[in-house]
């Protein structure tokens, strides 16, 4: 005897076996042989947006069938107009219901914590929503919900009857909603319930995101919320609703993404994080000068020079606006502007932004401030462009003791300062200490960032054109090759880096 049912507790009484949904290339089989239909691009995103599962897959072919269209065409309807597809569409033949409307009557059968547990999930990303993050929640979410997810046995309850009506997945420490559940729950509430849960989820997410996502242990944390993040978000967006929350958490997912080399999905996320900030307080207020830093580093990063330097300076003037003279807010963008002028080859104009911040962050965070040794690790390698070898070597090295007092030898910060130091020594005659510096910065870099991330191709580049120097050939081409092949595939051929990259390459003897 076969018992089929949506209730997973039958350990007691049967053997259980759980049904899965499709797999991608079953769901794209399944749409094309069942529709007649060519069209795998079509039918691949139109199984990403149902999630794969079955039932989903039979009724959108049902539609395609009965209404004598395309599967490109139920994709469009589906994303621009699902709430009024599934209220109009009809069942698949041999099956009594739609989607829609067996979870709908679903819904309305459960407890009201329960209920609660699966709006509030609505607003997430479908996959691995941490218990952890719900049950750290309580003082984002209204009653009865605030105090079920700060009783574990409350909570356990909520989680079982969601689970019998399979609205859930547990695993481990953590809850899987499918999506077209999240869809359908959503498209259920009222206007200002939408807005409750969708502020307390951009709420939620952004208070448990780093502060500093860009630094490299926290970012596993940062991974895990990532899509949480994204999809709250959105959500926020849409709906106008919990603006300083999406804000904030769009620049700390910016940062994050940035450090990680993904710099166009850095870029879209400060893009929105300034517009946001915008609509919220203004243009003008100080924390539009925080998100437009941020956005302008990232611009220079993807080698969009002149874009970098427009961002940096009207934080500069937001700042000057806003603060005193030697406020270190001031000397956050005069870094900012002087690092754009240092890429756009404007050594002289960099050398001026760089001092009037050094200036201010000697009296403002002290000789010994992490934030201090930056400056001047910046102000020596634009020194070393300008041909004061020794006062570079001077800044870097204290740049160096600074950060590595600050946070031992291993570094983010350490490995540039390295990276520095090594350019000033080869400049000045000392191979085999540059060499060394080198050497340490691209150790230290790639136990950081891992073996792909564009930063380990000007680690190497820089170590490869020191090779050539000291006449290891083959040395030098296979850091340069590894090099070129890192930054055109994480940055695209046409950067800046990967250009200069090449072109050392290629001037290699023969």
């Amino acid at each position: 005897m076969i018992i089929t049912s949506r209730n997973p507790n039958w350990g007691g009484v049967a053997e259980s076996l759980q049904v899965e949904k499709f797999q991608r290339d079953e769901s794209i089989e399944f749409l094309l042989t069942r529709t007649g239909e060519p069209d795998q691009v079509a039918a691949n995103e139109l199984a990403e947006e149902l999630g794969d599962l079955p039932l989903a897959l039979e009724q959108a072919r049902a539609y395609v069938e009965r209404t004598g269209g395309t599967l490109s065409h139920y994709l469009s309807l589906f994303r621009d107009r699902f709430q009024e597809l599934w209220r109009q569409d009809e069942p698949p033949q041999s099956y009594d219901q739609t989607i829609a409307t067996t979870w709908s009557m679903s819904i309305e059968q459960l407890p009201q914590a329960a209920a609660d547990l699966l709006n509030f999930c609505a607003f997430f990303a479908p996959d691995d929503i941490s218990r952890e993050l719900i049950a750290g929640a309580a003082g984002k979410l209204p009653q009865p919900l605030a105090s079920v997810v700060s009783d574990d046995l409350a909570l356990d309850g909520a989680v079982a009857e969601l689970r019998s009506y399979s609205m859930l997945e547990v695993g481990g420490d953590s809850w899987s909603v499918h999506r077209l559940v999240q869809a359908v729950v959503r498209g259920r509430l009222s206007d200002a319930a939408r807005d409750v849960w969708a502020a307390a989820a951009a709420e939620v997410t952004s208070e448990a995101f780093p502060y500093d996502s860009d630094e490299v242990e926290n970012w596993p944390t940062c991974s895990r919320l990532l899509p949480h993040a994204s999809a709250a978000a959105d959500h926020s967006e849409g709906l106008g609703v919990a603006a300083a929350a999406a804000g904030y958490m769009l620049n700390q997912v910016g940062l994050y993404l940035q450090q990680r080399a993904q710099l166009f999905q850095a870029r879209a996320a400060l893009e929105r994080a300034v517009k946001i900030n915008e609509e919220a307080v203004g243009s003008n207020d100080p924390l539009a000068a925080v998100r437009l830093g941020n956005l302008g580093n990232v611009l220079r990063g993807l080698g969009d020079l002149e874009g970098a330097l427009n961002h940096a300076k009207r934080a500069l003037g937001i700042d000057e606006e806003a603060y005193a003279p030697n406020h270190f807010a001031v000397a956050r963008s005069l870094n900012n502007v002087g690092a754009a002028l240092s890429e756009l080859k404007d050594s002289e104009g960099a050398r001026g932004y760089y001092q009037r911040a050094l200036n201010i962050n000697e009296v403002a965070l002290g000789p010994d401030h992490p934030d201090l040794a930056i400056g001047l690790s910046n102000m020596g390698d634009t020194l070393l462009t300008l041909g004061e070898v020794e006062g570079a070597i001077n800044h870097i090295k204290r740049a160096l003791k600074i950060h590595e007092t600050a946070y031992g030898p291993n570094h983010l910060d350490i490995a540039t300062d390295l990276n520095n130091l090594g350019a000033a020594l080869r400049r000045d005659g000392d191979l085999a200490g540059a060499r060394e510096s080198f050497q340490r910065a691209l150790g230290i870099s790639e136990a950081a960032l891992g073996p792909d991330h564009p930063t380990i191709a000007i680690r190497l580049n820089n170590l490869g054109r020191l090779l050539g120097e000291l006449g290891d050939l083959k040395g030098a081409r296979d850091y340069l090759e590894r090099a070129v092949d890192i930054a055109s595939k994480s940055l695209g051929e046409e950067h800046p880096n990967t250009v200069l990259i090449r072109r050392n390459l290629e001037s290699l003897p023969k």
